[in-house]
């Protein structure tokens, strides 16, 4: 999904921070690369474990396992699937010409694999069952939900990480996710605008609204005439990955655009904004509870 770029003086535009773009069905990921070196910082963990007589560099902080071939093509290969990174390079080409590629293309190398790693988990995730002793997360943390509650009320232990529903033993499904629900979007509307605050004295600018949204298809949106809109289901990611977006969304009252300056914006406020935006690249909404 593209970003919408609306001219900055039409009050109603807006742009929009998508969800996350569609991932191809489980073809392999593929680039090409002649054998230049240069560096880039990489932004995913890597997946799978290491392949059966593959080779290990180590990628700034990250180890990387891959798995090398030789051929008469002319350049270097990156194939990125289930299996890991496959390389396949020139047989004229040196092992030190094929990690200076790996060098060069780290940033593509590490979000493909980041892709792959949550196309597995969304394989193999279970799907919440709306109960007393279910598990769903909260800030980036598990917490487990009790339709019980010691005191009579709805009531979050943080401590223990457990939601006291205050609900009946016969609550079905649908009344559990609302109940749930409810509590995730009220505690949207204390933390979201604080964070939002805290970004905007940094930056040195004011939001003139807040709301909350539901969207399907973006975390967050701003007009043109300083409205900010953001998704309640970031409560589910660490604070890391909502503060990106508030200050994501805050840059554009200074740029109303995705070019260079805005960036530049951006990483003025929040210089981390590039590990987070990767999770958040990486993290595909179906890994959420479906409420």
């Amino acid at each position: 999904m593209k970003l919408l770029r609306p001219a900055p003086e039409t009050p109603g535009a807006q742009l929009e921070l998508p969800l996350a773009e569609a991932l191809p069905p489980a073809a392999a990921e593929q680039q090409d690369l002649l054998p230049t070196a240069g560096l880039r910082a990489p932004e995913a963990a890597p997946w799978p474990p290491a392949p059966p007589n593959g080779r290990m560099l180590q990628v700034g902080e990250r180890t990387l396992h891959y798995a090398l071939k030789r051929s008469s093509r002319r350049t270097i290969g990156f194939t990125v699937d289930d299996r890991g990174l496959s390389i396949t390079a020139p047989r004229w080409v040196t092992l030190a010409d094929v990690e200076a590629a790996i060098h060069e293309k780290q940033r593509w190398i590490f979000n493909k694999l980041g892709e792959w790693r949550h196309r597995e988990a969304r394989r193999i995730l279970p799907t919440v069952q709306w109960r007393d002793g279910a598990s769903l997360p909260f800030l980036g943390q598990p917490i487990t939900l009790q339709l019980e509650s010691p005191v009579g009320v709805l009531l979050f232990n943080a401590e223990t990480r457990v939601l006291h529903l205050a609900m009946p033993a016969h609550a079905d499904e649908q009344q559990i996710k609302d109940r749930v629900q409810g509590w995730l979007q009220t505690q949207a509307r204390r933390l979201l605008p604080e964070r939002l605050e805290i970004y905007a004295r940094k930056l040195g600018v004011r939001h003139t609204g807040f709301a909350l949204t539901s969207a399907a298809t973006r975390w967050g949106s701003c007009t043109a005439d300083g409205k900010i809109r953001l998704n309640w289901r970031l409560m589910h990611f660490p604070l890391s990955m909502i503060d990106y977006v508030a200050a994501h969304e805050l840059a554009h009252l200074k740029e109303m655009n995705h070019g260079p300056r805005f960036w530049e914006t951006v990483e003025s406020i929040f210089p981390e904004f590039r590990d987070a935006r990767a999770q958040l690249r990486a993290h595909p909404p179906e890994l959420l509870p479906t409420f």
